[in-house]
Protein backbone atom coordinates (compact mmCIF):
# COMPACT_ATOMS: atom_id res chain seq x y z
CA UNK A 1 0.00 0.00 0.00
CA UNK A 2 1.40 3.67 -0.32
CA UNK A 3 2.16 5.54 2.63
CA UNK A 4 2.33 9.78 1.91
CA UNK A 5 3.11 11.76 5.21
CA UNK A 6 2.48 15.55 4.34
CA UNK A 7 3.60 18.81 6.29
CA UNK A 8 2.86 22.44 5.29
CA UNK A 9 6.00 22.70 4.12
CA UNK A 10 6.56 19.86 1.76
CA UNK A 11 5.80 15.94 1.47
CA UNK A 12 7.55 14.21 4.08
CA UNK A 13 7.58 10.81 2.90
CA UNK A 14 5.49 9.03 -0.04
CA UNK A 15 6.41 5.25 -0.85
CA UNK A 16 5.06 1.32 -0.44
CA UNK A 17 5.11 0.11 3.11
CA UNK A 18 3.50 -3.18 4.14
CA UNK A 19 2.57 -2.01 7.12
CA UNK A 20 1.69 1.58 9.50
CA UNK A 21 0.99 2.42 13.18
CA UNK A 22 -1.25 5.35 13.79
CA UNK A 23 -1.09 7.07 17.07
CA UNK A 24 -5.32 7.49 17.16
CA UNK A 25 -7.17 9.70 19.76
CA UNK A 26 -8.72 6.74 20.89
CA UNK A 27 -5.51 4.66 21.15
CA UNK A 28 -2.83 2.91 18.78
CA UNK A 29 -4.04 1.14 15.26
CA UNK A 30 -2.00 -0.34 12.69
CA UNK A 31 -2.70 -0.25 9.42
CA UNK A 32 -2.36 -3.80 6.54
CA UNK A 33 -3.24 -4.00 2.85
CA UNK A 34 -7.28 -3.68 1.85
CA UNK A 35 -7.95 -2.12 5.36
CA UNK A 36 -11.60 -0.18 5.65
CA UNK A 37 -11.85 3.09 4.16
CA UNK A 38 -11.23 5.76 7.65
CA UNK A 39 -10.28 9.38 8.73
CA UNK A 40 -9.32 9.33 12.13
CA UNK A 41 -8.06 12.14 14.21
CA UNK A 42 -4.51 11.47 15.87
CA UNK A 43 -2.92 12.17 19.08
CA UNK A 44 0.82 12.75 19.94
CA UNK A 45 2.73 9.97 19.26
CA UNK A 46 4.66 7.75 17.08
CA UNK A 47 4.00 6.79 13.55
CA UNK A 48 5.65 4.05 12.33
CA UNK A 49 5.83 2.31 8.67
CA UNK A 50 7.64 -0.79 7.32
CA UNK A 51 8.84 -0.07 4.06
CA UNK A 52 7.99 -2.64 1.61
CA UNK A 53 11.41 -2.52 -0.65
CA UNK A 54 14.17 -3.19 2.10
CA UNK A 55 11.60 -3.98 5.14
CA UNK A 56 13.37 -1.27 7.72
CA UNK A 57 11.22 0.35 10.09
CA UNK A 58 11.11 3.69 10.59
CA UNK A 59 9.40 5.75 13.65
CA UNK A 60 8.74 9.49 13.59
CA UNK A 61 7.49 11.63 16.43
CA UNK A 62 4.30 13.76 15.64
CA UNK A 63 2.16 16.64 17.27
CA UNK A 64 -0.76 14.86 16.28
CA UNK A 65 -3.04 15.57 12.90
CA UNK A 66 -5.39 13.30 10.74
CA UNK A 67 -5.10 10.26 9.01
CA UNK A 68 -7.23 8.71 5.75
CA UNK A 69 -6.93 5.39 4.83
CA UNK A 70 -8.56 4.57 1.68
CA UNK A 71 -8.17 2.02 -1.49
CA UNK A 72 -5.02 1.04 -0.04
CA UNK A 73 -3.48 4.88 0.54
CA UNK A 74 -2.38 6.00 3.36
CA UNK A 75 -2.54 9.63 3.61
CA UNK A 76 -1.39 11.04 6.77
CA UNK A 77 -1.55 15.33 7.65
CA UNK A 78 0.73 16.29 10.47
CA UNK A 79 1.60 19.89 11.65
CA UNK A 80 5.64 18.71 11.80
CA UNK A 81 7.63 15.65 11.79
Amino acid sequence: MKLEIITPEQIYFSGDVTTVTLPGTSGLFTVWENHAPLISSMAKGKISFVDEKDKQETVLTVDGGFAEISNNVVTVCVEAV
